[in-house]
């Protein structure tokens, strides 16, 4: 038997009559950072969607903490510790940056003066409205909304995509001293050295199908041409 905090066994998945997912195989342990890869439009954000129950999937196995969460709906996946932070960052605007906190905390070692201390910007923009906010610190308001819920598990969607350096190392950061912390995380992102510098294990999706799985260390450049290379 599998110990994994996640867990997906061919799973496909539909968006109508398109398929979308053909054979998705993923594990996430306690503890572990597990990059999620591919090219564009290759089923990395349609996997997560499926885990977090916002897509149905066709068939397959979606376990998370040893219990089938096939049926539920998004909001009772949630409360078992799936902590996303979608792609798009989906602050709400008119809200400042400690109610968007407030909005989705939970109880648990995550306060919002914690969030606060990991991204002091939050911090200095406490009473804010989001929507004045710039595009790095809504993505780390989005992180930190994430975090308020006290997630067994973090998945991250593009959490730096089209974000300045500065910004990008920040949260990276973050993401290094969250994994330091023992927080499980599944992570999308384009940045690939910055991923596999955090990442303990490596899953490339291609078409909707898991063709390679491993650490990173075993990712080869044969491998990354092969299966990331534009």
């Amino acid at each position: 038997m599998s110990d994994a905090l996640l867990r997906l066994r061919d799973v496909t998945a539909f968006y109508g009559p398109a398929q979308a997912l053909f054979g998705v195989d993923l594990e996430v342990r306690a503890g572990q950072v597990v990059a999620l890869m591919g090219r564009n439009g290759m089923g990395k954000t349609t996997t997560i969607r499926a885990i977090c129950r916002l897509l149905p999937h066709r068939s397959g196995e979606i376990a998370f903490m040893g219990r089938d969460i096939s049926r539920l709906p998004p909001h009772r996946a949630a409360r078992l510790g799936l902590g996303l932070c979608p792609e798009g960052r989906r602050c709400f605007g008119n809200l400042t940056v400690e109610e968007n906190l407030l909005a989705t905390a939970r109880p648990g070692p995550w306060t919002i003066e914690r969030i606060a201390a990991l991204f002091p910007r939050l911090a200095e923009r406490r009473a804010q409205l989001a929507r004045t906010l710039s595009g790095g610190e809504q993505q780390m308001l989005a992180v930190g909304r994430a975090l308020a819920t006290n997630p067994r598990l973090l998945i991250l969607d593009e959490a730096t995509e089209g974000l300045a350096p500065a910004v990008r190392r920040e949260i990276w950061s973050a993401l290094a001293a969250l994994k330091a912390e023992g927080q499980a995380i599944l992570i999308v992102d384009k940045t690939l050295r910055e991923m596999l510098r955090l990442a303990d294990a490596c899953v490339i999706l291609e078409k909707g199908v898991t063709v390679w799985s491993g650490p990173p260390s075993a990712l080869t450049p044969e491998l990354r041409d092969r299966h990331l290379g534009v």
